[in-house]
């Protein structure tokens, strides 16, 4: 075994305890957030967790027996790493992020910092807190090029402050709008590249220290309409800016571009071609010519694949029953099929980073029972080294495995989902749990997900239904998405419960259905329309009241959009489990954390409210300082005991 990755899994975990406590062993968060690999291809740069709800960042040389070296440390209270990305061989950029509860009312903030590789010379190169516009402006800076072959520099977008003079800024946070500049991580140095426009949302360059496209948001009477961008794109060599099209969030119509070649002179983007979505490629130079590139008649497009630094486009993903690539370089898809028979137990490869003369790439490879290792592949040497572990707490675990299926739904659609088992289990007269996503514009797909396989590993039998509603199958089968079409969702989420018990898998009398975000508002009205089908409900972070949640959406993308988004009248009283909360039966369990800038605490709160008032049985766990997905092993592990003694409990189970 490398010496490397043994290190770093005794570093960061600790396998025993998954023979005693499989809720710590499953709860723990991934050993591995993020990762990137130097631009020489000998380092690797990780981020770790660290003390609960924090991170740190770590180097380490991937030909080397020395421990890992732990540099930067954020405790999660407030402040988490994100994304960090290679400037040199000697030096990283970080992205660090906060939200925070300020008299009742979340904020948040961001900056950018530089460190070396050594732990040393650790610079802020971008800063902003205390922003309550938690989606468009809460952050101090975005990486948006990398510079491959100059070291030190980035390019990056950010928010420029007002000014009332030459130094304060304008009380109450006001912008003069988004900028792109050039910034030297070692000397602070920078240089304007785009002066700031007040109504950018978005900049994209061409991974060569080029910005060719700028999307902007059009004005709409005394402010902007946040469900459109108009993109415009900038000629070689040139500086004004020409019309590229107008893109429609919300209905997800023109087109939307994510990556720019310089070679070729075109930008890739994603358009709908009969209904689903699509990738194309749109010429740069005033033509307007527009090809397609891929795109299946069964299934969106739903990933542009990029490679290094300089984010070259490699091919595109999408999922079927299980995740799938096609690849443009025909080196890559020759090196994709040869990982694949290499790693037959881990068929998911993905290429996540490369040197930049892509001698060197890391990959991650992983499976339905196995939750992901990483590897570094010298295309010189042929040699495949393995790294680190994903999840070193369940290296000794046996691991369901999960099979896609297919659910009739009571008017006879077909509905796709996953079925996991119990290891070892003959899938007849189980305890059984409906787990459906969150989103709602989402989907599940094949692969580890920890929380299906620890009910698996306490006995449960899970299915993991793609309703419609679901995003990755088309317009058809997203309907009006799973708020504003809810009775069909909800109708294919019960019908899954249904489907469950008449294949004989589950015991009718021990039926649970399990939800996180959307998916604990799925479980929520699956007790309001079905109340004699599932025996317990578990609603961790749901959304519990239509009206509330149009309202806390208004305060962060427009009256409009959230009406548009989530629906008016008459149904936002009949597609709310609050409203309804009589109508649920049988016990529930809500989990939500403090700091959720998704979906705030007040809807556990006021469903915790109603339900009580109507005479149920309801508990409310509250996980202090945690945002929408509970990022703390302890947290994790508390939610996953006491949800399993709850469900226990609830049908009568020893």
């Amino acid at each position: 075994m490398n010496r490397v990755w043994g290190l770093c899994a005794v570093l960061v975990a600790a396998p025993a305890v998954a023979q005693t406590d499989p809720a710590a062993a499953f709860g723990a968060r991934e050993s591995v957030e993020r990762i990137a690999l130097s631009p020489d291809g000998t380092k690797i740069a990780f981020v770790a967790p660290h003390a609960g709800k924090g991170g740190a960042l770590y180097f380490a040389d991937v030909g080397s027996a020395v421990p890992p070296l732990r540099t930067l440390i954020a405790s999660g209270a407030p402040e988490h790493l994100g994304r960090c990305g290679w400037v040199s061989n000697a030096r990283v950029v970080c992205s660090v992020y906060s939200i925070r509860n300020e008299a009742g009312e979340l904020t948040g903030g961001s900056r950018i910092v530089a460190i070396d590789a050594t732990g040393q010379n650790l610079k802020m190169v971008s800063k902003r807190d205390s922003v309550r516009q938690l989606y468009t402006a809460y952050y101090g800076g975005d990486v948006i090029d990398w510079f491959p072959g100059r070291d030190n520099a980035v390019m990056m977008t950010r928010l420029v402050p007002q000014k009332v003079d030459s130094t304060a800024e304008v009380i109450g946070g006001g912008f003069e709008g988004l900028n792109v500049e050039t910034v030297d991580t070692t000397s602070l140095a920078t240089t304007m590249i785009v002066r700031p426009v007040k109504a950018a949302r978005e900049f994209i360059s061409d991974g060569r220290g080029t910005v060719r496209i700028m999307g902007t948001v059009p004005s709409a009477g005394d402010g902007y309409d946040v469900r459109f961008t108009d993109y415009r794109y900038r000629k070689k060599g040139a500086t004004d800016w020409t019309a590229l099209g107008r893109f429609d969030s919300l209905a997800d119509e023109g087109f939307n571009p994510y990556a720019v070649d310089a070679v070729e002179d075109v930008v890739y983007g994603f358009r709908k071609k009969d209904g689903r979505q699509a990738v194309y490629k749109r010429a740069l130079d005033g033509s307007d010519r527009e090809v397609l590139v891929f795109a299946r008649p069964d299934v969106d497009i739903d990933g542009l694949m990029q490679l290094g630094r300089a984010g070259r486009v490699i091919g595109v993903t999408f999922a079927t029953e299980k995740r799938q690539a096609a690849y443009f370089d025909p080196e890559l898809a020759k090196l994709a099929a040869g990982l694949a028979k290499a790693l037959p137990k881990t068929p998911l490869i993905n290429f996540i980073g490369a040197s930049d003369d892509e001698t060197k790439l890391l990959i991650w490879a992983g499976a339905d029972n196995d939750p992901g290792r990483y590897f570094l592949f010298d295309k010189t040497a042929k040699q495949l080294k393995p790294l680190l572990l994903d999840r070193p707490e369940l290296a000794n675990v046996t691991l369901a495995t999960v099979k896609p299926v297919q659910v009739r739904a009571a008017n006879g659609t077909m509905i796709p989902g996953y079925l996991t088992l119990p290891p070892g289990s003959d899938g007849k007269k189980l305890p059984a749990i409906v787990m459906p996503h969150g989103g709602p514009g989402s989907r599940d797909e094949w692969g580890f997900d920890w929380l299906s396989q620890y009910y698996a590993n306490r006995g449960y039998a899970v299915l993991q239904p793609n309703f419609r509603g679901s995003s990755g199958y088309g317009d058809s089968w997203f309907q009006n998405n799973g708020f504003k079409s809810w009775k069909i969702a909800i109708g294919d989420v019960t019908d899954a419960g249904r489907w469950l018990v008449s294949e004989g898998i589950a015991d009718p009398s021990k039926l649970a259905i399990v939800g996180w975000s959307y998916g604990g508002y799925a479980a929520l009205q699956s007790g309001v329309v079905a109340p004699d089908l599932y025996k317990a409900i578990v609603a961790i972070a749901p959304v519990s009241d239509l009206t509330q949640f149009r309202t806390e959406l208004k305060d962060r993308v427009g009256t409009s959009y959230a009406r548009d988004y989530v629906g008016s009248g008459l149904h936002l009283v009949e597609g709310s489990p609050a409203a309804n909360a009589a109508r649920i039966t049988v016990p529930v369990l809500l989990a939500h954390g403090d700091l959720d800038q998704n979906v705030g605490i007040a809807a556990s709160r006021l469903m915790d409210q109603r339900l009580k008032a109507a005479g149920k049985r309801v508990e409310l766990l509250v996980y202090p300082g945690l945002q929408h997905s509970l990022i703390d092993a302890g947290a994790r592990a508390d939610l996953l005991r006491r949800s399993d003694a709850f469900l226990r409990a609830s049908m009568g189970m020893k």
